[in-house]
């Protein structure tokens, strides 16, 4: 996994309230892999490459992600930076509680739940 890169899982809400969270943090990693689209998933999951970082000048990703429909458990997983700017960016946009982290080597790992 590269410096930049960071792996979102979700689960809890659907869709689009996976959306709702990936759509939030595009301001600040550029655009994922791909996002969620099974309405029918339980679990939701979504990549940044960090290749055409957002907001790497300094500013600051955009207050509000959007409304969630339930609660949503959020695990960032990457670099300890993406990891600590990710959960910057989903505290500002949406009600959050820190659930915890773990670190590696050279990764870090944070769960998040994101409440409507």
């Amino acid at each position: 996994m590269s410096g930049t890169q960071l792996t979102v899982t979700l689960s809890g809400g659907g869709a689009d309230d996976a959306r709702a969270v990936v759509r939030a943090l595009e301001g600040t990693f550029g655009a994922p892999d791909e996002l969620p689209s099974d309405e029918n998933a339980t679990v939701h999951m979504a990549t940044f490459d960090g290749g055409a970082q957002a907001g790497a000048d300094g500013s600051a990703p955009e207050e509000g992600g959007g409304r969630l429909s339930a609660p949503v458990t959020v695990t960032v997983q990457g670099a300890p930076e993406a990891v600590r700017r990710a959960s910057d960016t989903l505290t500002r946009a949406f009600t959050a509680r820190d659930d915890g982290a773990a670190s590696g080597d050279q990764e870090q790992e944070r769960q998040l739940l994101l409440v409507p």
